[in-house]
Order: C-alpha cells, then sequence, then structure tokens
C-alpha cells in the first residue's frame, strides 16, 4: 500500500501590513496613526490556504523571510518540527540584551515575539482544514475546553489629534457610541466611564481593563473607582506597566479589594531588585491578585517569578509564547492553582481569531482576554471577522482558524505599509509624545504626561 502523508506547504508569502490607530497614551508614550504587523500566508498542495499574523517592523519581517526555505516543502502536519528547525536554524534579531519588557522597553519587543507563531498558526489553520477539525481542538492535551470566550473592555487614555499635524484616522458617519469616543480626547474618570459604557453598549464587556503609566497614580486610580461605580459587577483592572514605586503601588492600592478584580504589573524594577522581587513585595503588602505580561515572558523568567510567587495570573500571549507554549501555560497554571489570561498588542482580526482559539483550548478558569482590535474594528483583513457579543466570542465548527484571508483587504493594508512614512514602521512611542511634550522622553518610571 502507497504510505501518504499530509499535505506539503508548495508557498509561503509575508506580507508587512498597516492599519489606522488611534492616539492612546501608553507608559511608553503615544500611539502614531499607523500601527504594523506581518501576516503570514501558506498555501498547501491542495490549493488550502492557512493564515498567521504576528507584530510589525521590519527585523520581524526579515526574520519571517528567512523560514521560507525551512517552511515550504515540509508535511502541515510536521509543524511542530518546522518550528524547531526554525529555532535552530532561523534568523534571530540581533542585539538582544535578555532585559525583555520589564522597562516596557519597547524597541525590546523583537526579542520578545516569537515570529515562528505566525507560522505555526498558518500551519495549524491548514492541518485544521486537512481534518475538518477547528485549530482548538488540535491544541494542548484536552482539545476544546471552551466555546465561549470571554473577552475584557481595554480602555485607554487619548490624547488630542488637534494637537499634532500626524494623519490620524477621524471617522465621520459614526454608527454608534463608541466609534465617536474612540478617537476623542479622554483623560478624565469621566471620559473613561463614558469610554467603558460605550464599549458595554457595543460589545457588552462585563469586565474592563484601564492602560496605565499616563496621569498621576492617584488620578488614574479614581478612574478605576470611577468604573466600579458605573459597573459594580464587572471585574476591573489597571495596568500601569511597572510605573509606579513599590511605597507608591501600596498606597494607591491598599483597601481596594472590592476595587480592583487584579492588578497588572502596578511596579517594576526598584533598588537593586528585579521587578519579581517587587511584585511579590507588593503582593505580600496588599494582599492583590497579580498579572504580569512584563515579568514572566518566557519559561526561564516563569520559573524565578512563579519561585518568588510573583503573579498569580500570567498573560501569555501566544505571539510570546506561540500558540502551543501558551496552551501548555495554561495547564501548568492549572494544576498550580493560577490563572491563565492574554494580553495585546494592536492588531488585526486574524490575531483576534487566534486569540479566541488559543483560550478555547486553554484549561481551567481563565481570566477574559485582551484585544486591541476594538480600536481597529472595521479594519478587518479576513473576509468574515470575528464577533464580540455579550462579551464573548463563539467557537464554531469551520476548520482551522474559522476565518478566511481577504486578499483585497490584505494587499490594500499592505499598500499602505509601503506608502506610508518609513519612521512609523517600526514602533516608537516618542515620535507621537514630543507633540504634547517638548523634548519628550521615555522613563520606566514616570507616567508619559508627568514631566
Amino acid at each position: 500500500m502507497e504510505k501518504k502523508g499530509s499535505p506539503k506547504v508548495v508557498k509561503m508569502d509575508v506580507y508587512p501590513v498597516a492599519g489606522y490607530d488611534s492616539m492612546l497614551l501608553t507608559l511608553s508614550g503615544c500611539h502614531a496613526p499607523y500601527f504594523t504587523r506581518n501576516i503570514v500566508i501558506l498555501e498547501d498542495e491542495t490549493g488550502n490556504k492557512g493564515i498567521g499574523e504576528i507584530h510589525g517592523g521590519e527585523a520581524i519581517t526579515e526574520m519571517l523571510e528567512s523560514y521560507k526555505p525551512i517552511v515550504v516543502g515540509a508535511e502541515i502536519a510536521d509543524y511542530r518540527q518546522v518550528i524547531t528547525n526554525i529555532r535552530q536554524n532561523g534568523q534571530k534579531a540581533k542585539g538582544d540584551s535578555g532585559e525583555g519588557l520589564q522597562g516596557l522597553n519597547i524597541s525590546n519587543l523583537k526579542f520578545v515575539v516569537q515570529a515562528e507563531a505566525a507560522v505555526e498558526c498558518a500551519m495549524l489553520d491548514l492541518l485544521g482544514k486537512y481534518v475538518n477539525k477547528p485549530m482548538a481542538s488540535l491544541l494542548g492535551d484536552g482539545g476544546i475546553q471552551r466555546r465561549e470566550v470571554p473577552f475584557l473592555g481595554y480602555l485607554f487614555y487619548i490624547a488630542d489629534t488637534k494637537k499634532t499635524d500626524l494623519p490620524y484616522l477621524v471617522e465621520s458617519d459614526c454608527k454608534d457610541k463608541w466609534e465617536e469616543v474612540r478617537r476623542k480626547e479622554t483623560l478624565t474618570p469621566e471620559a473613561v466611564v463614558e469610554q467603558a459604557k460605550a464599549l458595554y453598549e457595543r460589545y457588552g464587556f462585563k469586565d474592563f481593563k484601564l492602560k496605565g503609566g499616563v496621569l498621576k497614580g492617584e488620578e488614574e486610580m479614581k478612574a478605576v473607582e470611577a468604573l466600579h461605580a458605573a459597573f459594580p459587577e464587572a471585574r476591573v483592572n489597571i495596568d500601569p506597566n511597572g510605573a509606579w514605586t513599590l511605597e507608591e503601588a501600596i498606597r494607591l492600592c491598599e483597601g481596594k479589594n472590592n476595587v480592583v478584580a487584579y492588578m497588572e504589573d502596578p511596579c517594576g524594577p526598584e533598588a537593586g531588585f528585579s521587578s519579581r522581587e517587587i511584585m511579590a513585595e507588593f503582593k505580600n503588602a496588599t494582599g492583590l491578585k497579580v498579572a504580569t505580561n512584563m515579568i514572566a515572558t518566557n519559561w526561564r523568567q516563569f520559573y524565578h517569578a512563579a519561585a518568588l510567587k510573583s503573579v498569580d495570573i500570567i498573560l501569555a500571549d501566544p505571539h510570546f509564547w506561540t500558540l502551543n507554549g501558551s496552551v501548555r501555560m495554561a495547564y501548568i497554571l492549572k494544576d498550580w492553582g493560577l490563572t491563565w489570561g492574554s494580553h495585546s498588542n494592536n492588531h488585526f482580526d486574524i490575531t483576534l481569531a487566534t486569540f479566541a482559539q488559543v483560550a478555547a483550548a486553554a484549561p481551567g478558569k481563565i481570566t477574559p482576554v485582551d484585544t486591541h482590535y476594538i480600536w481597529q474594528d472595521g479594519q478587518g483583513l479576513t473576509k468574515e471577522s470575528p464577533v464580540i457579543k455579550d462579551g464573548v466570542i463563539k467557537i464554531t465548527d469551520k476548520p482551522g482558524l474559522g476565518v478566511e484571508i481577504d486578499m483585497e483587504k490584505l494587499l490594500k493594508a499592505h499598500e499602505l505599509y509601503k506608502t506610508m512614512p518609513a519612521k512609523f514602521r517600526d514602533r516608537d512611542d516618542a515620535l507621537a509624545m514630543q507633540y504634547l511634550i517638548k523634548d519628550w522622553k521615555y522613563d520606566s518610571k514616570k507616567p508619559c504626561m508627568v514631566r
């Protein structure tokens, strides 16, 4: 009998793409008018196409291009071996100091992001189509764990675009309140609550996260308290990205157990101690649960964070951990009585679908998943974007990733990438920030508007 394997990959294309963003504020500065991503499209012998999305930047584009000789010709069922071969032989970003994201140095993202996750996703998409199963059923040890994946409403402070001459997107003919407020200046607790109410009306989110590291900690906690008052049943958290000192974080958070569900990276390294040690002290002092996407972004860091009991929730972004790595983390966390979640960066709907599939395969009680896609909703690259309704994405029986690429939309986003100013191709949040504060420079211990 003739032995047959799974279909082989016959083509791999990499498309650097761009979309439009709001003037969102974070510790690292201010989002530019554009955000960039890299899209991988694989085609197999049957004519099926598999897709994956990963962070933008020319270094990551180059890494993905270097993978082509490893990927093309491989059987889709051998995707794990392909990922191993990429790690051993694929190009890596140069200049990695090993610091990671402890200080939220955005230039370090290319060292934390596992670019091969885009290939893994595309091959799993193809494999799912080949065996007619959703991707979630192929991940981990236990198949699909849930058919409804909870997401949270990701709130941001927003600067006034009129203070710049940059080409920020201005939406007209807004179909609802959310499309109106997501491009509007938001710097007060009242405006943050307005944002949350608009998100609730459109997506039905039951939980909210506020990106901190922008104003003084006292002002940001007032916004958190206002959110709690407006949504008393919601699980609310804030992420200052380690901007607060340990003393400040304890002072701001003591007695707030009934206001915040957990704190995400409230404080960072100081006085010769790593973030892992400082966050352990914060937990001991406040009794609050702590989440991170900064102090445990690889297995070695996780070992030390777990040994020190620094965190309760690991936000295991599949783009930092790979898809299978993120699910493997979920199994460990479940066994240890800890919690899995995922954080996000600005992304298209391919990532939204990926997050939903990975979260559907994660065992145990998970925390609602982050997504930036609400800020880009309407700019999708697939024919039918995943829909967030009542705060969840439903997992269907559609094979693979469950979405199909729209080449017309993809090529339009690729053209935007090629024609936009080159200075925006690699993320630099200082560019727009300098319109707001002259000669602004990043400081991991100073909220971006506090100078």
